[in-house]
């Protein structure tokens, strides 16, 4: 088994590219998922040294249109939050290309040919370009990132494992474009952002507990579940800006094995943990988009399997109940209440985790 990959050596540029697939160009996209790996290899041939690397993910909705399969487990339509002073929106999205590299014109290439094949046949309803900024910082001048895993800790945070072993070696992820209101956190003293983030600004040094305030960014983003471990994702976030339109912001992409791990986060941040506790640093930032997709193996993309209807999917899939459009159903209940190498493969399926 080949996976996609999202542990990937730490990339200078990005280019995040969401986009909606018309109706009836199911065929097109299934022809060009199964030469993703090729076309890659092929721009990555001629430059090396840049190390670029593509992740695909497939959103809940269209992967009902692509395929006779049942959906992954964990895979439905991202849920929105509406909390007491911000809110999550969830937007189309039903591919993600997450293209990484040390420059961007190997990404824009990359991107290019893969909507050479796709023109007439999806739109691109969000491209975002990022880039690293200094020594791993946000443009809120934080080092972004410090908490992701390490070594085997990685992949296994990330990939799916025996918990739904038909898709074993995927991963989910969610992504989530947030613009900066600049102006005012500049005037913030630099004690209080420290206060807000959680973390010392110059040396990236996570405070204590017993003076980390509870509506900091880094305090809602602890998840600990019920055997008192602290569940991780991978994060590969990027700074992105425009001086002429004056936006600047943080495209958060987040990585897991399990997407619930994320949606907690996120419950954590915008509704609040306790309820109305909600993270500081919304205060600064909003969240303008927000999908969630399933990224297969490199072995399901290269051999892409039959849509529904199709004479093969009739004759060996076996009709399943589709899964639960949530992985907690209180959670949905809850939230209804206040209602994103050389090729794309590299890591090993680990053991569960």
């Amino acid at each position: 088994m080949v996976t996609q990959q999202f542990v990937a050596p730490p990339a200078r540029a990005a280019l995040f590219l969401v986009l909606t697939v018309n109706e009836g160009s199911e065929e097109v996209v299934r022809d060009v998922l199964a030469d993703l790996s090729s076309i890659t290899r092929s721009v990555s041939f001629r430059i090396p040294d840049d190390q670029l690397n593509c992740v695909l993910g497939i959103g809940a909705e269209f992967w009902d249109r692509m395929f006779a399969l049942p959906r992954p487990k964990g895979l439905h339509p991202f849920v929105p939050l509406h909390g007491p002073r911000h809110s999550a929106p969830a937007t189309p999205g039903d591919l993600l290309l997450h293209v990484r590299a040390h420059h961007m014109d190997v990404c824009f290439e990359l991107s290019r040919q893969v909507m050479n094949r796709l023109r007439g046949h999806a739109v691109v309803v969000d491209e975002t370009h990022g880039f690293k900024y200094f020594d791993e910082r946000d443009l809120l001048g934080f080092v972004d990132g410090t908490e992701n895993p390490e070594g085997a800790a990685a992949p296994a945070a990330v990939l799916v494992a025996d918990e739904d072993p038909d898709y074993a070696g995927g991963s989910y992820v969610i992504v989530q474009k947030y613009t900066h209101d600049l102006e005012t956190w500049g005037a913030l003293p630099i004690e209080e952002q420290e206060r807000v983030i959680g973390r010392s600004k110059l040396e990236d040094v996570e405070m204590p507990d017993a003076v980390k305030p509870v509506n900091s960014h880094v305090h809602l983003n602890t998840v600990i579940d019920a055997d008192g471990v602290q569940r991780q994702i991978l994060r590969d976030n990027m700074p992105f800006g425009e001086l002429g339109t004056d936006e600047f912001g943080t495209y958060f992409i987040g990585y897991a094995a399990d997407p619930g791990v994320i949606e907690q986060m996120l419950r954590n941040m915008f509704l609040g943990s306790p309820p109305g506790n909600t993270d500081r640093i919304l205060d600064f930032s909003t969240a303008r988009t927000g999908t969630l997709f399933f990224t297969p193996t490199v072995d399901f993309l290269d051999d892409v399997p039959p849509g529904p209807g199709s004479a093969s999917a009739t004759a060996e899939v076996v009709p399943v109940d589709a899964p639960s459009a949530t992985a907690d159903p209180a959670d949905a209940d809850s939230d209804a209440e206040v209602k994103a190498d050389l090729g794309i493969g590299g890591l090993r399926s680990p053991a569960a985790h």
